[in-house]
């Protein structure tokens, strides 16, 4: 019998449960706000990176309270911290741990990550599980590199290289810094900022007075400050400390800080108790003074306040980094040091004063010479200070807001549904042989030959293009139609899918999802080609194909198949082979929906992959012109489950990124394509035509505006004027070149897009969309 159509939509409207949460964002959330989460050790933790991340969360916080920072610290489950403040943390040595923080993180809907690297501090060998992590995060990455090796080892090498290129932005802290991550490490020089270590504020020439405090009045100070650990060259002090006494013995050497907890795990205090075994054996025991404790920034600033001369006797030439240096120098200290990489560029200028390292003579006699001449020693204090203006905490808030600024995407541009794409971009890649399948850039790239695929979408295209004359339109629907019918190995009794430039079919029979997809253009043509002839001929070779695709299991091209029979049956009602294959591959679907589901995974597979939502647009349209409620109700709760995980909390799509392929029960956000945002789009009208329901036209919109700038890097797709679209979004941005895959799904989905508005406005002058000629496009379920 043929039944109405009209009688499904109330029964899906009454039993379909509404667990929609992505609606409520796309509705109410805001594309972006000012707020980061920042990734990295922060304190209570006592190690310079955690400090340094206090010292990001506190003066943005002070300066730039229009930013918030979310803090997801890195904690040690087998010593844990009591944190305040923060929105997290991550178990460093769990790898469940970073995947639930990335989700949580993508959930909270952030406007960019801030990650503080250092190898040491994250789980896995050199800290490689911070990989994973990433390539989980949706939001632009901020990277800081603490560390950047000249020498790395081989695994060093690639997990920072994979950090690189996730990264959206990179801060750096020194020219050599950045300089290295150019040529070493493949950094875009476009995407590096350099903001100097942040330092305080205080007042110049303030010494005696903290001093007097300490009861350090009269003494010539000198002061390292740190966390003690081999390398940082304290031997070479001590051992200088009597020719400085011989000469000036009013001088002492403070050496301020705790123990390195590493090493107080490794070895106890041993380290500290050689030193000052060393200082009684060169008999400097009285002029070398312990503050053993790990001390607090605004203690460690009176402390510094209280010297005449900083040292850093580094043995680590390559280091790119010293907080306890910026901080000397801010605060108007004679700098004595060994030329690491940090001080070279701080100190430059005559700011201080560059030893050779290693060397405990080079040490007395720049101490000497500073203390001999006590104007130099003010006048290099003087020039000290003003180079720390430059590095106060107000000039790094105003980097670092800077930096978050230009990472967070821009909110997206209006997305026009009613103008139509311009058509040169689609002719410009293709020929008298078809459509030729990618560019560079916006060129064709005739190296890769043609495909099936390509040439079935372009068909579709030229079934319902606007505003094509009559001649030019057969003439390209010929083309591409001429290229599936040439697809066909009549031996084999299935379609090849590519084709060099050269004419030359590469394989015997293309992928089961090839063969789908030009089953399902050659539905979409009985369906809405102008040309009756055309139409005929595409009945033809459905016919002819259809019987051959008994054999596939691939649930896409399952999928493909239906949507195509859908078609046809939608112009044939009685088209029994279609009724039959519709009814055939709803049962597959629905049987492996079942088997795969769990309690938060409504899906039909333990993976994700491409054109996800049209597993649930195939059982959707299947189960509206077949009259199967089951079918349409599956179709429906699986798109409401892709779609809440295509939705990032902020509001706008997000599509599942190719980079998830392969992964069970697990997605990526990168690499992101638009064939994905069509496919959402086309589903969401197949929905809206069960339902009525307008929110999965709000959804459809979202979809639309990801290809104008609401995406994840505010990058624009699509291209009104030609009609191009760029080829996806990385880590980094667009992919700059346009395929015909993508070109097409952009022109695909505009007129998806237009044909939703249509109805959304028939609906509104009430014509039922359910009903619109569908009873006598309805087959009876055999």
């Amino acid at each position: 019998m043929i039944v109405d159509e009209t009688n499904i939509r109330p029964a899906l409207n009454s039993r379909i449960v509404d667990v929609s949460s992505f609606f409520t964002r796309l509705k109410d959330s805001p594309l972006h706000q000012t707020r980061v989460a920042m990734v990295g050790t922060f304190v209570p933790r006592k190690c310079g990176i955690a400090t340094f991340g206090n010292d990001i969360f506190e003066k943005l916080g002070q300066f730039h309270p229009g930013i918030q920072v979310d803090v997801y610290a890195l904690d040690d489950p087998q010593n844990p911290l009591e944190y305040q403040d923060i929105a997290g943390t991550i178990a460093c040595d769990d790898p469940q741990s970073y995947l639930t923080a990335a989700r949580r993180i993508n959930e909270s809907g952030v406007g960019a990550v801030w990650l503080q690297h250092e190898y040491g501090i994250f789980g896995g060998p050199d800290g490689e599980m911070v990989c994973d992590f990433v390539d989980r995060i949706a939001a632009p990455l901020i990277l800081t590199p603490h560390t950047v090796l000249t020498e790395p080892s081989e695994r060093q090498r690639a997990i920072l290289e994979h950090l690189v290129a996730r990264a959206s932005r990179i801060m750096v802290m020194s020219r050599h810094s950045c300089e290295l991550l150019v040529k070493h490490y493949g950094a875009p020089r476009e995407i590096l900022q350099i903001i100097p270590h942040g330092a305080p504020d205080r007042p110049f020439g303030r010494s005696e007075t903290f001093k007097e405090r300490m009861g350090l009045s009269g003494k010539n100070v000198l002061m390292t400050f740190g966390l003690l650990s081999p390398g940082k060259g304290l031997e070479r002090v001590i051992e200088a400390m009597p020719e400085i006494v011989a000469r000036h013995p009013d001088t002492v050497y403070r050496i301020v800080g705790a123990t390195h907890p590493n090493l107080v795990a490794k070895e106890g205090e041993a380290y500290r108790e050689r030193l000052q075994a060393l200082a009684a054996e060169v008999g400097v025991a009285d002029q070398v003074l312990w503050d053993n404790r790990f001390v607090e920034t605004d203690g460690l600033l009176d402390q510094l306040e209280a010297c005449d001369i900083y040292v850093t006797p580094y043995f680590n030439l390559q280091q790119s980094t010293s907080g306890t240096l910026s901080y000397a120098v801010a605060l108007g200290k004679a700098v004595v040091s060994t030329p690491y990489l940090h001080a070279r560029e701080l100190l430059a200028g005559d700011a201080g004063r560059l030893i050779e390292p290693d060397s405990a003579p080079a040490i007395a006699a720049a101490v000497n010479a500073l203390l001999d001449d006590r104007e130099e020693l003010l006048a290099l204090q003087r020039r000290a200070y003003a180079k720390g203006r430059q590095t106060i905490w107000p000039r790094f808030a105003d980097g670092a807001a800077a930096l978050i600024e230009t990472a967070i995407a821009p909110d997206g541009r209006p997305a026009p549904i009613t103008a139509t794409p311009g058509l040169s971009g689609v002719f410009a890649m293709s020929d008298r042989t078809g459509i030729l399948q990618h560019g560079i850039g916006v060129v064709p790239d005739r190296r890769h030959g043609y495909c099936v695929d390509d040439n079935a979408r372009a068909l579709m295209l030229m079934n319902v293009a606007a505003g094509l004359p009559d001649q030019e339109r057969a003439r390209w629907s010929l083309t591409y139609a001429s290229f599936v019918q040439h697809a066909w190995n009549e031996d084999l009794k299935a379609f090849r899918n590519f084709m060099s430039f050269e004419r030359t079919w590469c394989e015997d029979c293309g992928s089961e999802d090839s063969n789908g997809r030009t089953l399902w253009a050659l539905g979409h043509t009985v369906e809405n080609a102008p040309d009756e002839d055309l139409r005929d001929w595409a009945l033809r070779w459905f016919e002819t194909a259809l019987p051959h695709c008994a054999s596939f299991g691939s649930p896409r091209t399952i999928a493909f198949i239906m949507l195509g029979a859908a078609a046809v049956l939608r112009t044939l009602p009685r088209h029994r082979a279609s009724a039959d294959m519709l009814n055939q591959g709803g049962e597959v679907l629905s049987r492996l929906l079942e088997k795969e589901r769990r309690p938060d995974w409504a899906w039909f597979e333990a993976v994700l992959g491409y054109d996800n939502p049209r597993l649930s647009q195939a059982l959707i349209e299947a189960g509206l012109v077949l009259n199967r409620l089951d079918f349409a109700e599956a179709g429906l709760e699986t798109l409401e489950w892709i779609a809440e995980q295509q939705v990032a909390a902020s509001g706008h799509f997000r599509p599942i990124g190719s980079e998830s392929f392969g992964k069970p029960h697990s997605y990526l956000p990168f690499d992101q394509q638009p064939l994905e945002a069509q496919a959402a789009i086309e589903a969401a009208r197949a929905a809206y035509g069960a339902t009525g329901d307008k929110r999965w036209v709000d959804h459809a919109t979202a979809a639309w505006k990801w290809f104008f700038g609401a995406n994840d890097r505010g990058v624009i797709l699509g291209d009104l004027t030609t009609g191009r679209s760029r080829d996806g979004i990385n880590p980094r941005g667009a992919n700059e070149n346009c395929g015909a895959e993508s070109i097409l799904a952009f022109q695909l989905a505009h007129y998806s897009m237009l044909a939703l508005s249509q109805a959304q406005r028939r609906e509104s002058v009430g014509d039922n969309i359910g009903s619109r000629g569908r009873s006598e496009q309805s087959v009876a379920n055999p």
